[in-house]
């Protein structure tokens, strides 16, 4: 037997044992009518047209959405097909997706926050400091935050030869990656930077990213059905994507990358279903807590989901994307405090905080031949959701109200990145001081 597949078997069983001997049943969030949580139901509904048409014109097979206000659901519908091959399946609200690049915020990031909040890593430390063998090739300054914002200059995705003979190896090809460009002068949406922040994980923590997650995000939330490497039951009704080998992957990630490194990696892997997520979304919307479980700081949250500039305009989030260039499935109507993410399996979520509204669409858009278009869909039924918010809404901060940012406030924000190059003797303002006094 291959050593990968024996491998990934022994870490399927592992994780099945250690699911469903740890997982205990969450209440779902309450089902609210649309006009108990401040929609206009008619216009809520034409979500159902934009989604008929796309299914008309086979851009997918089927999709669940799900929209919730005010700590509940008020829209969960399940469209079209779970899977046209081998066998035709209709779509359920309870389909287990392979939820691809998901994995960063919702998995990935979020860890990374828990060891902040711990003080086990800052946002500033070279990730060198704690893995001594990513200083290779130029990157002993490459910091957590760098990776975390797309900034580092690493490569989108290393060869995929690279991962031909195990983790192992995997890991240390990616320790002698040289940069392409200077850390904070190019935007590159990167796998390997969210491989990295998946192996700082186990580095502080002695733990995969997976079983971290699982104990410190998915089990306080009581997102029972979230995780890496699903079981069976899981993977019984789960959508499926494409063939790998001749077999239908379902329950399989879809990734080839994270398919290499036994399932389980930072930038791919997670599994989930809608409800689910809503339980993660509702979270964030309530300043890190759900149902009296505090699961990240305020602070934490606020800091995850602000604005970092990134070069060449937009906006990242930590983790999360704000307004960039791969924001094609962001809806137009969105506030500016809006943040979110997408998957290439054919996934998303967006949140608004200035709305009190999430919106989650998971599709298995890539079956059953890997082709199929989402992302435009998807920001027409974001910009559909807000458009059918009829109660008055939370009102952008008063540009008074915002924390006054001196000089070295901005320098220190940015990293001293406007700095770099140049020689300075003192820096300071006039007053010695900065926006903290």
């Amino acid at each position: 037997m291959n050593h990968r597949v024996a491998g990934t078997r022994l870490l399927i069983t592992a994780l099945t044992i250690a699911w469903s001997a740890t997982t205990t049943c969450a209440a779902d969030l309450p089902r609210l009518d649309p006009a108990v949580a401040g929609f206009d139901p008619a216009r809520l509904a034409k979500i159902d047209g934009l989604i008929e048409a796309t299914l008309a014109e086979k851009k997918m097979p089927g999709c669940v959405v799900c929209v919730g206000r005010h700590a509940g659901i008020a829209w969960l519908k399940a469209y079209g097909r779970r899977a046209i091959e081998p066998a035709d399946e209709p779509m359920t609200n309870d389909t287990v997706f392979d939820l691809a690049s998901l994995t960063k915020p919702v998995a990935t990031a979020t860890a990374i926050m828990h060891l902040v909040e711990a003080g086990r890593v800052r946002l500033a430390d070279p990730v060198a400091l704690h893995i001594p063998e990513f200083a290779a090739s130029g990157k002993e300054k490459l910091t957590v935050l760098d990776l975390l914002t797309h900034q580092s200059g690493l490569i989108a995705d290393n060869p995929i030869d690279d991962y031909a003979n195990g983790p192992a190896q995997a890991v240390e090809r990616i320790w002698g990656l040289a940069p392409l460009h200077p850390a904070g002068t190019k935007f590159i949406y990167s796998d390997v930077n969210f491989i990295v922040l998946g192996q700082l994980v186990e580095r502080l923590t002695g733990e995969s990213v997976a079983t971290f997650s699982k104990r410190v995000t998915f089990e306080p939330l009581g997102m029972t059905e979230t995780g890496y490497l699903p079981p069976e039951p899981l993977r019984a009704r789960s959508a499926p994507t494409e063939q790998r080998d001749g077999s239908w992957m379902r329950g399989d990630v879809h990734d080839p990358r994270c398919w290499k490194l036994d399932g389980i990696a930072g930038h791919a892997g997670l599994f989930g279903t809608a409800t689910d997520l809503a339980r993660y979304a509702t979270m964030m919307l309530g300043d890190g807590s759900l149902d009296g479980v505090r699961v990240l700081a305020p602070e934490t949250v606020a800091m995850m989901t602000r604005g970092w500039r990134v070069p060449g305009g937009g906006f990242r989030g930590l983790g999360w994307d704000k307004r960039s260039p791969l924001s094609s499935n962001r809806g137009d109507l969105l506030s500016e405090r809006a943040f979110g993410h997408g998957g290439f399996t054919g996934t998303a979520l967006w949140i608004d905080p200035a709305a009190d509204l999430y919106v989650i669409f998971l599709s298995n858009r890539v079956h059953p031949d890997g082709k199929g278009l989402v992302n435009p869909l998807i920001a027409r039924i974001a910009s559909a959701a807000v458009a059918a918010i009829v109660e008055p809404r939370a009102q952008p901060q008063a540009a008074s109200d915002r924390p006054v940012l001196t000089g070295i406030d901005v320098l220190v924000r940015d990293g001293f990145r406007p700095l770099a190059g140049k020689r300075v003797a003192v820096i300071t303002n006039h007053t010695g001081r900065d926006g903290g006094g």
